[in-house]
């Protein structure tokens, strides 16, 4: 189980695998495993605190628990990527800021959007609803990030993201694609599924864009990837459930 061990220890915080140890391709069958276990984390977390104090202050809590979790990995690359592609103006500029450790405007001001838009989200989850979204939206999000890697080639020889695509196989996606629809399906009933084929469809759409602009991903586009999929499901999962109660009728409960 070293490739599962791999997956938590790149994606969490947990000390579960050596600083030195280099994930492989097999751990990303893992990682829509990594973020149910990431929802679960918020769950307990929400169940905990929701009932003393406002709204308001535990979706800012969620998403600072969030951050902790994943050492800010995926945010990291998504501030990355907004700097890069927005500040280059070709695919060798673009490519030199991602490498560029520095912060500039592009970054703080999609940074701030992106964490201000999940924090309304996070404290505005309608109640009907709420268990299974804090559940699944890290798992599909972490899916799309999957779909990706199949789909898009690499572009550098060596990066972050590098030792996921090495002796990839097709049947690591598949894995992922099946975990990521049964938590989907059990947790949020029809409407995890919807939910699922969005996440997939913009992730892809996110990927192919980013694409073209870089000549394939790197490791800081996988992180904007998760990102912004997680925000559509929380968007998606908040504007359809009041809506159309039924369809998020969930057989696991």
């Amino acid at each position: 189980m070293n490739s599962l061990r791999h997956a938590f220890g790149f994606l969490t915080i947990l000390p579960v695998a050596s600083a030195d140890e280099s994930p492989s391709s097999w751990a990303r069958a893992w990682f829509p495993l990594v973020g149910l276990s990431l929802g679960a984390a918020l769950v307990g977390l929400d169940a905990a605190i929701r009932e003393g104090l406002p709204a308001i202050v535990v979706g800012a809590l969620l998403v600072a628990a969030l951050l902790t979790l994943t050492r800010a990995l995926h945010m990291d690359g998504f501030l990355d990527c907004c700097d890069g592609l927005f500040g280059g103006f070709t695919r060798e500029d673009r490519l030199r800021i991602l490498r560029d450790s520095h912060v500039g405007a592009f970054a703080v001001i999609g940074g701030a959007a992106l964490i201000v838009t999940k924090w309304s989200l996070l404290a505005s989850t309608p109640d009907a609803a709420r268990i299974g979204l804090l559940l699944v939206f890290p798992c599909l999000s972490r899916f799309g990030m999957l779909a990706t890697m199949a789909v898009f080639p690499y572009v550098r020889k060596q990066g972050l993201g590098s030792s996921f695509q090495e002796c990839g196989h097709w049947w690591q996606i598949g894995f992922g694609l099946v975990t990521a629809a049964l938590a989907a399906g059990l947790f949020l009933g029809p409407g995890g599924l919807v939910l699922f084929g969005a996440v997939t469809i913009v992730a892809l759409g996110v990927g192919r864009w980013m694409s073209s602009k870089l000549g394939g991903m790197t490791g800081d586009t996988y992180g904007a990837v998760n990102e912004l999929g997680e925000v559509s499901v929380l968007i998606l999962g908040v504007a359809l459930a009041p809506v159309l109660p039924e369809l998020f009728d969930a057989p696991f409960w």
